[in-house]
């Protein structure tokens, strides 16, 4: 997710409904955007409708439709003014702030997927998905309905979860940057961004793991490990699929992030970089507690593992695969961070994730990855104040998909009308789909 996009607090201070609609709140607009049950990616986390607190614009409770402002009491008013006259008679005494977050920006155009350069799909019924064995570019229409019936009780699986620690990391111990700050671009190369704010800080995420009702005790499983967790929206789906015979049984793993989005942030530092540093930290730190806690053995075949993501989670998700094959061979991404977001700069792939359809799939041999992946018609479009030219998420999955084709991939590509950044209405009408693209030549039935 681009720097912007915060959580929201449930008014009555509860974890809310996780079937609930989550609020976000964009610092880039002035006013509240709901996105369709955006799997979180970013905050790790679905938040119910309520009293919404802004990451980076340093503004609070924004007026939010059907409720009504609350009024500040005098006194708090006086305050304020006292602290402001402060402040002007004392220049000197105040310290310099960093770079603020920009906060006005257009909202992202509708992009037409019939373009002159992108590469061409397959028009679909609206309402309907590509079916889930077939390889290519597909369009879906304006209307985004759960292929998946909500299930009414508990799942047939079971979930266990755990809490991650920094203290307990040698590959992340931990980085933030200072609120209400970004960077500054760098005066000799609008490609690069200049983080001075960025700084050690501890961090706890948590890591959800959901176990199919069919595993026994000494099956070795396959898995799907996915970042911005925990995901309980995919233990649904698979709980569906596996129980209907549709997948086959698998343990999903489902990891929350470090904290903060973009450069300079333990998020962007895990799921930006371009390596195989996130694939190693889950191989070492996360799977063997993942074993321990939930009573499980993984499987160590690539071909029996699949990572997947939103947003910058989904570029990490195709990091894993591309420097460790070895270990991931299934990608699933919604709204991949494609773009130039890297930090800090690393010379060989001075574009970040870019470089994948700039340099590295046309470049390098084809790999023995299957991916799938999606963009919305109005995905994010230079969402901060870099203007390189590599910061349009639709043009970079576009691309992905043109150098995917022209490298023989096994891929299937979405592109969604009426659809934003990693769009809850999508999710749930597609995942489903693309569980079953991704898993559709490995056999449904494991032994012991």
């Amino acid at each position: 997710m681009a720097e912007g996009l915060t959580k929201c607090r449930s008014l009555n201070g509860k974890q809310p409904n996780l079937r609930e609609r989550p609020i976000w709140i964009d610092s880039r607009h002035a006013f509240a955007v709901q996105i369709r049950r955006s799997n979180c990616s970013g905050a790790g986390r679905m938040y119910g409708m309520g009293e919404c607190e802004r990451r980076g614009s340093g503004t609070r409770n924004l007026p939010i439709p059907g409720k009504k402002p609350v009024k500040k009491p005098l006194h708090s008013l006086g305050t304020k003014l006292l602290a402001s006259l402060w402040l002007m008679a004392n220049p000197a005494r105040v310290r310099p702030s960093a770079t603020p977050l920009q906060i006005a920006h257009p909202a992202p155009p509708t992009r037409d997927p019939n373009t002159s350069g992108y590469v061409k799909a397959a028009e679909l019924p609206d309402g309907t998905n590509p079916p889930p064995a077939v390889d290519g570019n597909f369009i879906i229409g304006p209307t985004h309905n759960s292929a998946t019936p909500q299930p009414s009780g508990p799942l047939a699986g079971n979930v266990v979860e755990f809490t991650m620690d920094s203290s307990q990391s040698k590959i992340y111990p931990g980085i933030a940057r200072e609120p209400h700050t970004f960077g500054t671009v760098a005066p000799a190369d609008p490609a690069q961004l200049v983080v001075t704010t960025s700084h050690p800080a501890p961090y706890s995420r948590k890591v959800a793991v959901y176990i199919p009702a069919q595993y026994l005790p000494g099956m070795v499983m396959p898995f799907i490990v996915g970042g911005d967790g925990p995901d309980r929206h995919l233990f649904s789906v698979l709980d569906t699929l596996i129980t209907h015979h549709k997948l086959p049984a698998m343990v999903a793993i489902s990891i929350g992030n470090g904290g903060g989005d973009a450069q300079g942030s333990e998020r962007g530092l895990e799921y930006d970089t371009m390596s195989g540093t996130y694939a190693e930290f889950v191989e070492t730190e996360v799977l063997p507690l993942v074993e321990a806690q939930a009573h499980v053995k993984l499987t160590k075949d690539p071909n029996a593992r699949a990572a997947m993501g939103y947003s910058s989670s989904g570029a990490c998700a195709l990091s894993m695969a591309w420097y460790h094959p070895e270990l991931y061979r299934r990608v699933l991404t919604y709204s991949g961070t494609f773009i130039n977001q890297q930090w800090p700069y690393n010379p060989q792939t001075p574009h970040g994730a870019w470089e994948f359809h700039e340099h590295l799939i046309p470049n390098s041999p084809a790999r023995p990855i299957r991916i799938w992946m999606e963009v919305g018609d109005r995905d994010l479009l230079n969402p901060n104040v870099m203007r390189d030219g590599m910061h349009d998420w639709v043009l970079a999955n576009e691309n992905m998909a043109r150098v995917l084709a022209a490298k023989d991939y096994h891929y299937q590509f979405v592109f969604a009308r009426n659809a934003v950044h990693v769009d809850r209405g999508v999710v749930e009408q597609t995942l489903a789909e693309a569980l079953q693209y991704l898993w559709q030549d490995y056999p449904t039935v494991q032994v012991k």
